[in-house]
């Protein structure tokens, strides 16, 4: 079934914009109507557009949501992988800041939060292959305690000494240094840098450590640098009364998330459209008219599926009051730079490296132990796949959904200028590879008997809003976007990666929009 949108009048506008509004109407009744004749159209079905549309209909605003794929969700999705429907992409979120907490306690109160049993790291692709629990006492890889022996194990005996002397060396530039490797270099050596901190980096962020800004990616960090004198000090500190759990997730997967933010936008009326790609926008006065590709099939659903198959219809072009553009950045900049008339703001290349994640299903009783925990980061240069991901480790619930003896593994290929190892491969070769490079980083013989599934997911990983430049850079995006009236950006590309980022930057900024939309742009000085 789907669920109409207000319709606007005979000559194509919406009764606010044509006055009709009852001027003898309550201050309360007249914000009322106001919404709910006030159209929004939210481009891009991702976890950013879901929000977006959620936090626009939950005011009683008249919301169409249109998603260029067959399904909604993006980055969070799932497949079925040997024998088992299991989790791709995203599969969990940062507790930072407490957005998804607050999203999933909105829309699924039922769901069982769950943090993760196992969060041991190890790094791996030393030499001679060697492997090696991460320390405990670390922040981004940094040691606080050269001389622990986990540390030397990664750095050996030299690199413990070079570290060592940070905390002989003068504090002349305490505090000054953004970037966070060329921090670690100057203060504790090049092997820290190199077998601590970019493993992490690379693995997490996608990001060489140069290019992470420290303020950011650890904050508190620099003022603990000034206050101790050293960094191994500066890292003691800022983990003083840290606890609590860094990461959860949903009992069961994520997919969870989607499908009933989905069903709570149907039953405000949105209308979700599937295989509709935007082609256009422009503006006219203060109201917008979304276009589409010829021939593009439109699906809607005002059910709790994240997909639906193709009706065949044509959607025709769509006018609104407002429009949210929840798309990655090129189709971002390919819509906005003609509304706003600035041609130059699509010849920006996109930010991002490309990376393709290999989800293995594997028979391995032997890995029952978890014998490296539930992350093993690779040495940079050191092994095809940049890390791996246990997750029957790192989950129960997904343990007792595959059985004992079975596990489910997920590695990573690509690094900042580096081309993934499984790039111009077949599935089948990708998975021979995974298999090979998954028995290295977990020391563990596996072979492709034993293994009972595998699927492939290629995307471009957004930078974090921990990178180098990106805040000014997503600054002057938006500083451009919210001289127009009535739109909006959202999306990774802008929030920077990473799930808590993403919700809490949908908020914020449609928040932003709705007060325009609805208080005029006084509401938003």
């Amino acid at each position: 079934m789907t669920v109409p949108t207000p319709s606007p009048d005979a000559a194509g506008a919406s009764p606010r914009a044509a006055g009709r509004v009852g001027p003898a109407a309550e201050p309360l009744q007249d914000l009322v109507d106001h919404a709910r004749h006030t159209r929004v159209v939210v481009i891009g079905g991702g976890i950013a557009g879901l929000v977006a549309a959620w936090e626009c209909a939950k005011v009683g605003m008249g919301v169409t949501l249109v998603e260029a794929s067959d399904r909604l969700g993006g980055t969070i999705g799932s497949a079925r992988i040997g024998d088992h429907d299991l989790e791709t992409g995203v599969t969990c979120w940062s507790t930072r800041g407490g957005a998804v907490r607050r999203l999933v306690d909105e829309v699924l109160p039922e769901a069982t939060i769950v943090t993760p049993r196992d969060e041991r790291e190890w790094i791996a692709g030393l030499v001679k292959g060697g492997a090696a629990p991460l320390p405990t006492e670390q922040v981004l890889g940094i040691p606080a305690n050269p001389w622990d022996e986990d540390v030397r194990r990664l750095i050996g005996w030299d690199g413990t000494w070079r570290a060592y002397l940070d905390r002989l060396r003068p504090p002349l530039t305490i505090g000054a240094q953004r970037s966070l490797g060329r921090l670690v270099q100057s203060r504790m050596g090049a092997k820290v840098r190199e077998r601590l901190v970019a493993p992490l980096t690379v693995d997490r962020f996608g990001l060489d450590p140069d290019d992470v800004d420290v303020e950011i990616a650890a904050p508190g960090l620099s003022n603990a640098l000034t206050r101790t004198g050293w960094l191994g000090g500066a890292v003691a500190d800022v983990r003083v009364g840290a606890s609590g759990a860094a990461i959860e997730g949903l009992d069961g997967g994520m997919p969870q998330l989607v499908a009933a933010l989905a069903e709570r936008l149907a039953e405000r009326g949105v209308v979700l459209h599937t295989n509709a790609r935007a082609s256009s926008l422009v503006r006219s006065g203060e109201t917008w008219t979304v276009g589409f590709a010829a021939q593009t099939a439109a699906a809607s659903t005002s059910s709790a599926a994240t997909s639906a198959e193709p009706d065949q219809a044509l959607l025709g072009d769509l006018p609104a009051d407002a429009v949210v553009i929840a798309t990655g950045e090129a189709a971002a900049r390919a819509l906005v730079a003609p509304a706003l008339g600035a041609p130059e703001f699509a010849d920006v290349p996109p930010a991002g490296i490309a990376r393709e994640v290999v989800t293995l299903v594997v028979d391995a009783p032997e890995l029952d132990a978890a014998p490296r925990g539930a992350h093993v980061h690779a040495v940079p240069g050191g092994r095809g796949a940049t890390g791996l991901v246990h997750e029957t480790a790192r989950w129960e619930w997904l343990a007792r959904e595959v059985g004992p003896g079975r596990h489910v593994l997920r590695l990573a290929f690509g690094a900042p200028g580096v081309v993934p190892a499984t790039a111009g491969l077949d599935d089948a070769d990708a998975a021979a590879l995974a298999v090979a490079e998954g028995s290295a980083l977990l020391g563990v013989a596996l072979d492709a008997d034993r293994t009972v599934g595998a699927h492939r997911d290629a995307f471009t990983l957004a930078p974090p809003a921990s990178a180098l430049g990106h805040r000014d850079r997503a600054a002057g995006v938006r500083a451009a976007v919210e001289r127009a009236h009535g739109l909006a950006t959202v999306g990774a590309w802008l929030s920077g990666s990473g799930l808590a980022q993403v919700v809490a930057d949908a908020r914020e900024e449609t928040d932003r929009l709705r007060r325009q939309v609805l208080w005029g742009a006084a509401a938003t000085e």
